[in-house]
């Protein structure tokens, strides 16, 4: 194949010198400027590669796979000769390929067997702005390796649009060279319109603008869409659009088969024009022959991961700014181009300048297994351009020991070892290795299979069919070609089958797959905290072990399964919304979780049955799996339950009638005051709550439901807390009643507000001429004065003034209203009397 020139040879003599004399650089790049396929080739005729190989890390399979092929082509050769690649199941190099190139965690794979990296000489990191997780992971081993064991290998990132200064600060102030490219103009069209923000499920605009530019723009069309699903929405409708026959449509996205991929990416010919359905596998690396047109939809799909619910789920979000501005870039690479974007001009200065990296928002537990294999429990010992988040890792590693991967001391165990080698989660690594020495290894690797590829079921109207084992089925259909129902993704199911092989032959495992009824058990084993209960009367509803809510539709017949295991759950929301799960039995988690399964008698209260239960129970995390009642439980654990539940409910759960609430304010009045001899217990409510223990417990003996507390008698229970003293003080000065002028004996009422109420007829009162005092005189008393009708005329706490000033006036009403009651004109030399009139 004749070399075209390329905006990067300017760059490359730079680029050569800096390597020639540092051992790390970084070079920023355009998309389109050659960086991919013409350094590596430019770094095989230099002499301090010695004879050893290089290394080119690709973010995604499909670029992988399109740059070997396309460097090999340049050198007249075929792939795996020269120039070969690697990835996950799938590889094309020979002893005698001098470039590599490899997806991320092939790099990994070959760090961790040897961290010295002793057969190659250069690692290239390119498109490391993408900034996955594994890249980032792969460069942090890199420098490890560089400082500690390989002080000659070189490093070189590559990049379109980065902060190359950070990158090279990094790698020790290393180099960094710019290569400016040559792109050609792009026009750019906002199709949105202001103040209305663009939609995810817009696909009927990607529609319209596609119609838009076949009719005005010359040259094939690059679509970016969030994902596959978008892609065969968007497909049927242009397939339904009759766009005419010279128009071919084309998907592509990374779990296509080879064929379509290498379908898309062929140029089309002369007389057929080309639309291209991509994901943003095609925003770097990869160049579609012919593309004039770029059609953006302006969102994406990343993975998120939320630490506080232990999920992680693929969520759509807007493209940032190098995103929109490397799709817009696809349009020029080749001659001037159009670009559509879904959005208004004011939604730009909306979008943020570059996505945030995975590792701040990706599952951390394949990165914690890692690291712990390099012999690293803590990020902080080693170099990141971004450190993992510290609450997502410590999660990962609680995951891990879990999963039997790390031990208690925090490092890796055999178990843990098998399970970096698989290219799958730990979660789904731990599960194959487990069920293959239960003899459920073929119906492992389809589950495992099945949860790395996307659903075999097409969503169709009505409740989505969540359960595993109709998926497992179909899967055993296909193998033995019989018919499947309408709804399955034969492409996928394939794919499913063919992974299912592939790791069947890894691992040595042979026979059929399985009773598919075992799903659960088996789902279990990767999936242990998302193990669930169902809630009590709530259908489609359950606890997990984790300790979170999770739920699907109640009509699902998966809703009526007492126990389950979800294996695909959104992290969203107040309560995780369950889309993959099958059932297992309570007996089968005893049996095989054994290990993380406690044992103990518990004695709590019960908000809902407002008791205390006394229960040996069977925990597995939050799930109580088994419990019975004990017969004898201790009974200071029975105290302080019930005494905990009386806290909760708070005072007026205890029985208070008249006279302990009178006591009780009494009490608080001495102590308010101080009266002689002090130390009066507090009787306030905080008080109460916090020494229920002194003051309550040793009444509560037998206790155990709330009910059962209207026996007891407070009064006496308060008054014991007082010395013998203060209830004589009680008694003479905070007197329950008072003896009047007339004789009798009225109730003082120490409930009415801060100063007591004595509530009198005013014709009792007859002959006294101060208001009375209690406390040793310290506290006037609250006089509410009673017609004979037993309503106040007067309030006063100074009697001898409404004798003088008042009673007069009162005098002239009640003698109306009441004429036949004794009314004297002096009260003061009157006779007190209970009656209407005194006695003769």
């Amino acid at each position: 194949m004749q070399k075209r020139e390329l905006p990067i040879k300017s760059a490359l003599p730079r680029l050569l010198d800096a390597l020639a004399t540092h051992n790390a650089a970084v070079l920023q790049a355009p998309p389109g400027a050659g960086k991919t396929t013409r350094v590596p080739l430019a770094l095989l005729e230099q002499p301090w590669l010695e004879g050893r190989r290089i290394l080119m890390l690709e973010p995604r399979r499909l670029a992988a796979r399109a740059a070997a092929i396309y460097m090999s082509e340049l050198l007249g050769e075929k792939v795996g000769d020269s120039v070969g690649y690697r990835m996950r199941m799938e590889s094309c190099v020979d002893m005698n390929t001098r470039i590599e190139v490899i997806t991320e965690g092939i790099l990994t794979r070959l760090l961790q067997s040897d961290p010295g990296l002793e057969n190659y000489m250069a690692v290239i990191f390119d498109e490391f702005h993408e900034r996955s997780l594994q890249a980032d992971l792969g460069l942090t081993l890199c420098l490890d390796t560089q400082a500690n064991l390989r002080e000659d290998l070189k490093i070189l990132v590559m990049s379109a649009t980065l902060d190359g200064a950070a990158v090279a600060r990094l790698l020790g102030d290393a180099p960094l060279i710019t290569s400016e490219g040559k792109a050609f103009p792009v026009t750019t069209h906002y199709l949105g319109r202001s103040g209305r923000q663009c939609s995810t499920g817009s696909v009927q605009s990607v529609v319209a603008a596609v119609r838009q530019a076949l009719s005005n723009d010359a040259g094939d069309i690059l679509v970016f869409l969030p994902g596959a699903g978008e892609i065969r929405r968007t497909q049927t409708l242009l397939n339904d659009a009759d766009l005419g026959p010279n128009v071919t449509i084309a998907p592509l996205f990374g779990m296509l088969p080879q064929s379509a991929q290498d379908s898309a990416l062929r140029p089309s010919p002369s007389n057929r024009r080309k639309i291209v359905l991509a994901t943003s596998i095609a925003e770097t690396s990869l160049t579609i022959e012919g593309i004039r047109i770029v059609i953006d939809s302006g969102f994406m799909r990343v993975p998120r991961f939320d630490a506080s619910s232990g999920m992680s789920r693929l969520e759509t979000v807007r493209v940032s700014v190098a995103s929109a501005d490397q799709r817009r870039g696809r349009a020029g690479r080749q001659a001037p181009g159009v670009c559509y974007r879904l959005w208004a001009e004011s939604e730009q200065a909306t979008l943020l300048a570059r996505s945030a990296p995975e590792i701040k928002n990706a599952d951390q537990t394949t990165l914690a297994l890692e690291l712990a294999i390099w012999g690293v429990s803590d990020p902080e010992r080693l170099n990141w351009l971004d450190e993992p988040p510290r609450a997502a890792f410590v999660q990962a590693r609680g995951l891990l020991t879990q999963l039997e991967a790390l031990d208690d001391h925090g490092q890796t165990t055999h178990q843990g070892h098998k399970m970096a080698k698989l290219a799958m989660h730990p979660r789904l690594a731990h599960m194959v290795l487990k069920a293959r020495d239960m003899g459920l290894g073929v119906l492992a690797c389809r589950l495992a299979a099945l949860l790395g590829e996307r659903d075999i079921l097409r969503e169709h109207g009505g409740a989505r069919d969540v359960d595993l084992r109709y998926r497992l089925e179909i899967l055993e259909y296909l193998s033995r070609k019989s018919p499947v129902p309408a709804a399955t993704d034969r492409g996928a199911a394939s794919r499913v089958l063919e992974m299912t092989r592939l790791w069947q032959q890894q691992l040595g495992i042979k026979g059929p797959a399985g009773d598919v009824d075992s799903a659960g058990l088996v789902t279990s084993l990767a999936y242990p905290d998302r193990i669930g209960l169902k809630r009590t009367g709530q259908g489609g509803r359950y606890l997990l072990a984790s300790g979170r809510g999770a739920g699907l539709d109640a009509s699902s017949p998966l809703a009526a399964e007492k126990c389950l295991c979800a294996a695909l759950l959104d992290g969203a929301g107040r309560e995780a919304r369950i889309f993959l799960a099958a059932p297992l039995m309570i007996d089968e988690v005893l049996a095989q979780h054994g290990n993380n399964v406690l044992t103990g008698e518990e004695v709590a209260w019960n908000d809902q049955a407002q008791a205390v239960l006394a229960m040996r129970r069977v925990r597995f995390g939050a799930l109580i799996l088994k419990e019975t009642p004990l017969s004898n439980p201790d009974k200071d654990a029975v105290l302080a339950a019930l005494l905990k539940g009386i806290r909760g409910l708070g005072l007026t759960s205890l029985p208070w009638d008249k006279a302990s609430q009178g006591l009780l304010a009494r009490i608080c009045l001495a102590a308010r005051i101080d009266l002689p001899p002090g130390g009066w217990p507090s009787m306030e409510d905080e008080a109460l709550l916090v020494t229920l223990d002194e003051w309550l417990g040793p009444h509560l003996s037998g206790v155990t439901r709330i009910q059962q507390l209207a026996s007891l008698d407070l009064a006496p229970i308060l008054s014991g807390n007082m010395s013998w003293a203060q209830r004589q003080v009680l008694e003479t000065q905070v007197p329950t009643h008072l003896k009047v002028p007339s004789g009798s004996r009225i109730p003082i009422d120490y409930l009415a507000g801060e100063t007591p109420v004595l509530a009198v007829r005013l014709q009792e009162m007859f002959g006294l001429s101060q208001t009375p005092v209690i406390c040793a005189g310290r506290v006037p008393l609250v006089l509410h004065l009673l017609s004979p009708a037993q309503r106040p005329i007067q309030i006063t706490q100074d009697l001898a003034n409404f004798w003088t000033e008042t009673y007069a006036e009162v005098r002239k009403d009640l003698r109306g209203r009441y004429p036949r009651h004794y009314w004297p004109e002096d009260p003061l030399e009157a006779r007190p009397t209970r009656r209407a009139k005194p006695r003769s």
